[in-house]
């Protein structure tokens, strides 16, 4: 049986909410951040990036846009496909692989690999979550960086709310949180209404990571050393964080 995650009729239904205007809006600012963070002051045209779990292709066309020469990897064909639309619209050139980041591997290729907007921590087991850490390293050259951004169990606990529910891309959503086992994950319960009913229903669980134990599984994936930040402006990882950014290097 395959995981839900691979489900194409999930991703194509639900992207509209979880990938609204201000997610778009963005991309452009995270791009930004993302060589901030990696500290490359030298020509963007030089540097190969992989966007590993790219999705609709935000954060690819805005890498793109820089100079940058970016592979985007993902399961789900209609989001590269939409990727690919996107980035033709804006005249630039862009690697798209259907692929499980599970198996993924290219050694060596990528100066900067990016995983964005919480694409982690949805595998049955740790092991797994281990191994897409492991492929990433391996694909990443000496002196290179990963960067990871995702929910961090301290900011869901601190944020935690029983659900919601909003107006969005012409549906009534409607929300529905709780914990798994002792914050070892979140389950998250989506329910999208329009006037004639209940038209999807899903529930899926997320595995929550504390910062350093991402951390020491970065470690043992491959990279030499690991930088915990609150946002992409380097801000502390505390009780103010907006996120959870980790930036790993391998060694050179």
């Amino acid at each position: 049986m395959n995981d839900w995650f691979e489900n194409e009729d999930f991703w194509v239904q639900y992207a509209p909410i979880m990938f609204d205007s201000s997610r778009w809006a963005e991309a452009s600012a995270v791009a930004e951040g993302i060589f901030k963070l990696a500290g490359k002051d030298r020509d963007p045209h030089s540097l190969h990036i992989l966007d590993a779990g790219c999705g609709l292709g935000r954060i690819s066309v805005e890498l793109a846009l820089c100079g940058a020469q970016v592979t985007g990897v993902d399961m789900i064909r209609p989001f590269l496909d939409a990727g690919a639309e996107a980035a033709a619209a804006e005249k630039v050139e862009i690697e798209w692989v259907q692929a499980d980041l599970r198996n993924f591997v290219r050694p060596a290729a990528f100066d900067i690999a990016v995983n964005m907007y919480t694409s982690f921590g949805y595998c049955k087991t740790i092991q797994e979550d281990a191994q897409i850490l492991h492929n990433i390293a391996e694909s990443v050259k000496p002196g290179g960086f990963f960067i990871l951004e995702m929910l961090g169990r301290e900011i869901a606990v601190r944020d935690f709310t029983a659900g919601e529910w909003f107006e969005r891309a012409g549906y009534t959503v409607l929300t529905d949180f709780s914990v798994e086992g002792a914050w070892e994950g979140l389950r998250s319960h989506w329910q999208l209404y329009t006037k004639e009913g209940l038209k999807a229903d899903h529930c899926f669980v997320q595995r929550l990571y504390a910062a350093t134990e991402l951390r020491e599984l970065l470690l043992k994936a491959g990279f030499h050393s690991v930088e915990i930040y609150g946002d992409f402006d380097r801000s502390p990882y505390n009780e103010k964080a907006r996120t959870m950014i980790l930036l790993a290097q391998k060694s050179s």
